[in-house]
């Protein structure tokens, strides 16, 4: 398979930083700089702060890798923006108490968002970090 991309939807977005291309970017137009952060899409283009770029938030992109992935793998991004797979680590905040009876059957997650969001699926497989994928954006 080619490393093609058929976004099926992209935004106008305005870089509050500089953005690199083929990677996570946040609603506040701002290459992702935390491992499981939330984004509305990826980077089609490079763009310094204040520049217009657009990102594809539907279909399928390209991306940049930061790990190893497999074809299939559920994405998150890491601290660059990068693609890796999900982690399934759930961290237990400051002054929380952890649940430890076994009827609870795992973690028990409140609030709107878990703890990695996961944007993507990945329809190609990478070696390592600094390959380009093509992913399916969910």
């Amino acid at each position: 398979m080619s490393k093609q991309s058929s976004p099926l939807q992209s935004l106008t977005l305005t870089a509050d930083g500089a953005v690199a291309v083929h990677r996570g970017v946040g609603y506040d137009g701002a290459q992702a700089t935390v491992q499981g952060q939330k984004i509305v899409g990826v980077s089609r283009y490079a763009a310094a702060t204040g520049e217009a770029f657009a990102a594809d938030t539907a279909g399928t992109t390209v991306i940049e890798t930061g790990d190893e992935i497999a074809v299939g793998d559920s994405l998150i991004v890491d601290s660059s923006g990068r693609a890796i797979p999900v982690t399934g680590e759930i961290a237990i905040g400051a002054g929380a108490t952890q649940v430890t009876s076994s009827a609870a059957n795992g973690a028990i997650l409140t609030g709107g968002d878990l703890p990695e969001f996961v944007f993507a699926d990945a329809l190609q497989a990478a070696s390592g970090a600094g390959e380009f994928i093509e992913i399916k954006l969910r």
